[in-house]
């Protein structure tokens, strides 16, 4: 299993009832103010580019929702980056959204993805869910 805690084994009608939900999730106000923040926080970094699989690494390199704790000071060391419902409390996003974001920065591209090229395809994958 992934950080998203998506799986595979989803019949079609429960994939369609859980993308119907992603959608509704992406377009909630929580949501898109989380999004805003995080296309600012992404845009600030002074290196461009994005890990997979931990929040913040050990030299201070993020994935996705790891440059919001890092933009907000928040200290990670004590969360699982595997369990998306912790992930979500801590940056006060829903379960949902953070699994959705998980997948996109970790399973969203081929494995092997340059942390540059990554860091491109996320923050254009942001842009897009804003309204």
């Amino acid at each position: 299993m992934n950080r998203s805690g998506y799986q595979d084994d989803l019949d079609d009608q429960d994939l369609n009832l859980y993308r119907g939900r992603v959608a509704r999730t992406m377009k909630g106000k929580r949501s898109q103010e989380f999004l805003r923040e995080l296309a600012d926080a992404m845009d600030a970094m002074p290196e461009k580019i994005l890990i997979a699989n931990e929040l913040v690494d050990s030299v201070g390199d993020c994935c996705t929702i790891g440059v919001v704790c890092k933009s907000r000071g928040i200290e990670v060391a004590e969360v699982d980056p595997m369990d998306p419902d912790a992930v979500g409390k801590l940056v006060d996003i829903s379960r949902t959204l953070a699994a959705e974001i998980e997948f996109e920065n970790d399973d969203g591209s081929f494995h092997g993805e340059d942390p540059a090229k990554r860091w491109v395809r996320m923050r254009k994958w942001v842009a897009d869910q804003i309204d």
